[in-house]
């Protein structure tokens, strides 16, 4: 471990502690007594308050209402976090109202040496979304919905949401469980167990117009709701088998309501598993389309006979 990033650990070690020894810190990061004394002594030049106790038993403590000193970074982690910085352009994330202000802060944290670096990287590297002829320039809106950052806000305080959802020129109201709030196809998506149908629903935050806490009365618990979905994932009746090429396809294209779950560590086979309303001819019609799509690299351990049914149906105009 390299010192910078042993510091660095020290002080977080540190921090969390009323009280610690040379010893102690001798054994949790294997090394010298000089090289511990020589650590919390740089760890008191960077301005952590620490106290030492005299006698045998002696060690330090840290101040009451003390705070961690600014940590150091490697260059290499100073790289990693600009380049993540950079690739998040375009991708609609909530806080990232002011990134002049973001980037000129971290630039302000680092040496000369380090800026140019930095500099070069951003002229150098492109992400998706970037216009070549003029880096700087966003191509889309690097904004999000400006309900999302309010939707983030209600759920650090609670799960138990009312949210308010245009759908075709009609406004409907939903108390939900949150669940999950992810983005796909370059959508913001919020996972909810609509706690009146009792079932999941998957709502675009684009079509979220407000969002209220849902009152304690009306909830229900946590434990039956997970009980609820966990009979509900028992009627799965959809298992696909995906191999590289199928992963590639799903990739491009997907229904909003479908996930994969990959089977190694290199993601070229994965599992699918869901459940399809073969009441629901549109829906049928959709993930029948979709399969086709799919292509061949794909075994299917469960499908319903209404879907094989459409396949046959569709492949039937090209063998008849």
């Amino acid at each position: 471990m390299k010192k910078v990033e042993r510091i660095n650990i020290i002080m977080r070690y540190i921090n969390n502690r009323a009280h610690f020894t040379i010893t102690e810190i001798m054994q949790e990061f294997n090394i010298s007594r000089s090289t511990a004394i020589r650590d919390i002594r740089e760890i008191e030049a960077m301005g952590m308050p620490l106290v030492a106790e005299v006698g045998r038993d002696g060690g330090y403590f840290v101040m009451n209402n003390s705070v961690l000193p600014t940590v150091r970074f490697t260059d290499n982690e100073i790289k990693a976090l600009f380049i993540a910085f950079m690739a998040t352009r375009n991708l609609q994330l909530p806080y990232l109202k002011s990134r002049q202000s973001l980037a000129e802060k971290l630039l302000g944290l680092i040496s000369e040496n380090q800026q140019d670096d930095l500099v070069l990287l951003n002229q150098i590297l492109l992400f998706e979304g970037t216009n070549p002829h003029n880096p700087d320039l966003l191509d889309l809106s690097d904004l999000p919905h400006p309900m999302l950052e309010k939707l983030i806000q209600f759920l650090l305080l609670d799960s138990y949401l009312s949210v308010s959802i245009k759908e075709e020129r009609e406004l409907k109201s939903y108390p939900i469980y949150l669940l999950h709030l992810y983005r796909e196809k370059s959508l913001w998506l919020i996972e909810g167990f609509d706690l009146k149908e009792e079932k999941r629903r998957i709502f675009p935050v684009d079509d979220l117009t407000d969002v209220e806490p849902y009152p304690t009365k009306k909830r229900v618990s946590k434990k039956k709701i997970l009980e609820q979905l966990s009979k509900q994932e028992e009627a799965i009746n959809l298992v696909l088998e995906l191999g590289s090429m199928a992963i590639a396809q799903f990739k491009k294209y997907h229904p909003i309501n479908i996930s994969i779950s990959y089977t190694n560590p290199y993601q070229t086979t994965a599992i699918l598993k869901t459940f399809i309303n073969v009441n629901n001819s549109e829906e049928l019609i959709e993930i029948t389309n979709w399969l086709l799509f799919l292509g061949a690299d794909i075994k299917v351990r469960e499908v319903p006979e209404e879907i094989l049914e459409g396949l046959q149906g569709r492949l039937s105009f090209f063998y008849p």
